[in-house]
């Protein structure tokens, strides 16, 4: 009991850390943008500097899902900490065109994984301990 409200303090906050880093990204995202929108044809700053913000956020984004899965360690967080992974490689390593096929190819198994191997019930239990 007291465990188990320790543990769903530990989820609501760490959702709540993920959705305040989403919105600080999508607001710096759209500053640096509003900013340097003159920049962007003529020299590769801007986006050089875009990548190191993207590289350092999904990295904190990757650690906080690692986190939740270490305090839950259910398939369903598993499965999630691998999207999340997979999703941030494929957003910063954008060189290979194959390797980008094997990682949405590895997501979309992940998820038909998660959408029928998983018991509904752990997921909604899941989705309702964290809202």
């Amino acid at each position: 009991p007291m465990h188990k409200k320790h543990e769903t303090l530990i989820h609501k906050v760490l959702h709540i850390i993920e959705r305040v880093i989403a919105f600080i990204t999508l607001a710096v995202m759209l500053f640096m943008l509003g900013l340097e929108i003159y920049k962007m044809f003529t020299t590769a700053e801007y986006f050089a500097t875009m990548d190191r913000f993207l590289q350092n956020i999904l990295t904190i984004v990757v650690g906080l899902e690692f986190v939740r899965m270490l305090i839950d360690l259910t398939p369903a967080n598993t499965i999630e900490v691998l999207i999340v992974a997979i999703a941030r490689q494929v957003i910063l390593t954008h060189n290979n065109p194959w390797a980008n096929l094997a990682s949405v190819l590895c997501i979309a198994g992940l998820f038909a994984t998660r959408h029928f191997l998983i018991p509904k019930e752990e997921l909604t239990i899941e989705l309702s301990e964290v809202e």
